[in-house]
């Protein structure tokens, strides 16, 4: 198992490009920064999505008559806010073309002041009928601040290739992908 996300994606004559799908061999494995989940960030997510439930909006429903006592997440804001965390760690700069699938399963309730981070590991790998991309998929298991994992998902994605990562540095600084 490799943890060597940064050595593959950093490059001191231009900036990080994410991994092409023939670098995200079955096995390769990487750990995220962390998150904490607020408060306001559960109520702009269930207002955002529209979930008008009282198993987000009533504390004194969850209080009374939930096994939580407080404030939780919806599961899709637990894995909206791993997939945050995985595009900012670069794995996925300038390489990912399209989210093909995913699937997840809620073993523990996040709490507001929940941190999470992501433990990700590459179980699939491979070339796609259209040449100079592949698809991989990962395995994803989220953490709280205590260990405990509360969400694992998988997720397949379409990547580049390494012929379609080519890039160059303009006049200007910036990085641009062919």
């Amino acid at each position: 198992m490799m943890n060597d996300l940064a050595e593959a994606t950093s490059d001191a004559w231009r900036p990080a490009t994410g991994l092409c799908w023939q670098d995200q061999r079955v096995g390769r494995t990487f750990t995220t920064e962390s998150r904490t989940v607020t408060a306001a960030a559960i109520d702009s997510f269930v207002g955002l999505a529209g979930f008008t439930e009282a198993l987000f909006l009533d504390h004194v429903y969850l209080r009374e008559q939930t096994p939580f006592g407080r404030q939780i997440a919806p599961g899709l804001l637990s894995v909206a806010v791993a997939e945050g965390l995985i595009i900012q760690s670069g794995v996925l700069r300038e390489t990912a073309i399209a989210l093909l699938g995913l699937s997840f399963k809620t073993l523990a309730p996040v709490f507001a002041g929940d941190t999470l981070t992501v433990h990700v590991e590459v179980t699939g790998s491979r070339s796609s009928s259209t040449p100079g991309r592949g698809v991989v998929t990962t395995r994803n298991r989220v953490v709280n601040q205590s260990g405990d994992t509360v969400v694992e998902y998988e997720v397949t994605r379409l990547i580049k290739g390494s012929a379609d990562r080519l890039s160059h540095q303009t006049t200007e600084g910036h990085h641009r992908v062919r």
